[in-house]
């Protein structure tokens, strides 16, 4: 059963940092790309980042870019992400996602059950 399991959110103050951790189970952790993605209160999910399985390659939202670092060590099969500069507009659930091959040769989204971070002063 593949499992995602976020933690490391909580409330932060304006340009404040936070790390968030996913700790992947059920799958070949190493062989797969992995993403950050979002959803704040009535929005849309909100992809923010990538990371290849190798870790060499990554991609990021431009609503992130060079505040957020994506990384991951596969031999702990966790996933991180670094967030300074915090923003009230990046309050959010956060979360883990991977699209996994499955039953009949097909790809499955997956993403955790999040983590909730608040940015407020």
């Amino acid at each position: 059963e593949v499992q995602l399991v976020e933690s490391g959110g909580g409330l932060v103050q304006p340009g404040g940092s936070l790390r968030l951790s996913c700790a992947a189970s059920g799958f070949t952790f190493s062989t797969y790309t992995m993403n950050w993605v979002r959803q704040a209160p009535g929005k849309e999910q909100e992809w923010l980042a990538r990371i290849d399985n190798a870790g060499g390659g990554r991609s990021y939202a431009d609503s992130v870019k060079d505040r957020f670092a994506i990384s991951r060590d596969n031999a702990k099969n966790t996933l991180y992400l670094q967030m300074n500069n915090l923003k009230p507009e990046d309050t959010a659930v956060y979360y883990c996602a991977a699209r996994i091959w499955g039953p009949g040769n097909k790809q499955y989204d997956f993403r955790g059950q999040g983590t909730q971070v608040t940015v407020s002063s």
